[in-house]
């Protein structure tokens, strides 16, 4: 398991993405305890995300004008939706249909845009309105939503590829925080989850190789993109084949 969240944690970074979809796909494949896989992957989430932060505000790739209406409402919905508690089925059932949902868009979104030069800012109270829903899911099934907006504003066009890298990586980490002490409160026990730090190291070791490969523009996003995007649906398909 530390040698998967590595390569997940490697992959997703390059493109300011925490890797949490694939962490809870994985530890639920793998049938780790569910109450702890949201918490789990949050934890993972803040570690790899931290280190993109960096990498790509430090090579000019930040946006804050682009950033903070998402933000603004998520961060309050990430921590009401950590705290809705939801059964085994339903936990499975909703995470199941949100991965297919970020496959399909990973895989589609953009394919024949080849030139980002050219983009436009969405307005404020659309953005409030979408960080708050993107929010909301991101607490419930534990993961910091970033997956679900990266894509989006690609589709949209709402900022170049690597400012809409860099947005992900801080809306997830906050997105992840927020959620993680909805979990918390809800009764999580932070003492048992000592016993998972090898997946945690693992994932700051990848996380940090491949924020630094794609904040440098050593790979290419699109390939790195479509990789993810058909380990997420294969993870999505397989969860779902259990309510057929």
């Amino acid at each position: 398991m530390p040698i998967l969240f590595f390569i997940i944690a490697l992959v997703y970074s390059a493109v300011g993405f925490g890797g949490g979809s694939s962490y809870i796909a994985a530890l639920a494949l793998f049938d780790y305890p569910y109450e702890s896989i949201p918490v789990i992957a949050l934890i993972c989430n803040v570690i790899v995300v931290s280190g993109g932060i960096y990498h790509f505000r430090n090579k000019g790739h930040f946006n804050w004008s682009l950033f903070w209406p998402f933000a603004l409402s998520s961060i309050p919905m990430a921590f009401i939706g950590g705290r809705i508690p939801i059964s085994r089925e339903i936990f499975l059932l909703l995470l199941g249909v949100c991965l297919f949902l970020i496959a399909v868009r990973l895989l589609f979104v953009n394919r024949g845009v080849k030139d980002y030069s050219e983009y436009k800012m969405p307005r404020t109270s659309l953005a409030l309105v979408l960080g708050a829903v993107l929010g909301l899911i991101a607490g419930m099934v534990g993961i910091g939503g970033g997956i679900f907006l990266a894509p989006l504003l690609l589709y949209l066009r709402w900022g170049l590829p690597k400012q809409i890298a860099a947005t992900a990586a801080l809306f997830i980490l906050l997105n992840s925080l927020s959620g993680l002490t909805g979990q918390l409160v809800k009764g999580t026990s932070m003492t048992d989850l000592l016993d998972y730090w090898p997946l945690f190291l693992s994932v700051f070791i990848g996380g940090q190789i491949g924020s630094r490969l794609g904040s440098g523009n050593i790979l290419s996003q699109r390939i790195i993109k479509d990789l993810t995007a058909l380990l997420v649906l294969f993870v999505s398909l397989r969860i779902l084949y259990m309510f057929i």
